[in-house]
């Protein structure tokens, strides 16, 4: 059985994440709740985003922890996660938006196939 992987990069978002790594060392993604500028990812310099109990990891995109605030998750664990880059500004504090570029999310929903190994994932993790 191949694991399923709740986040997903595309390669454009790969060879963002590496440039980024370059100037501001190890990074770290937190899925946006709706606040400032709606619901995207934000890129953050390892540590620099405060996760806690409220907070799930949902693994790892290119070696960066991807978080996602627990009750918003609640919503999307359905769903495997792509991150992606698009061209223009948000009005976030994410670090690639002196870029002139930003992060998004593509999204499916999981098979039923798919969403039971994720629930024997989970159980064999405790």
């Amino acid at each position: 059985m191949s694991k399923i992987e709740r986040a997903l990069a595309t390669d454009r978002a790969i060879a963002l994440i590496e440039q980024l790594k370059a100037k501001h060392g190890p990074l770290m993604f937190h899925q946006s709740g709706g606040c400032c500028d709606g619901s995207q990812p934000m890129c953050f310099e390892l540590g620099e985003f405060k996760t806690g109990d409220s907070d799930v990891c949902l693994g790892k995109v290119h070696d960066c922890p991807f978080w996602m605030g627990r009750d918003q998750f609640e919503y999307w664990k359905h769903t495997e996660l792509t991150l992606d880059v698009i061209e223009g500004r948000g009005s976030s504090f994410s670090l690639e938006i002196p870029l002139g570029l930003r992060f998004i999310i593509r999204s499916r929903v999981f098979t039923d196939q798919e969403m039971q190994q994720l629930a024997q994932m989970e159980e064999s993790q405790y």
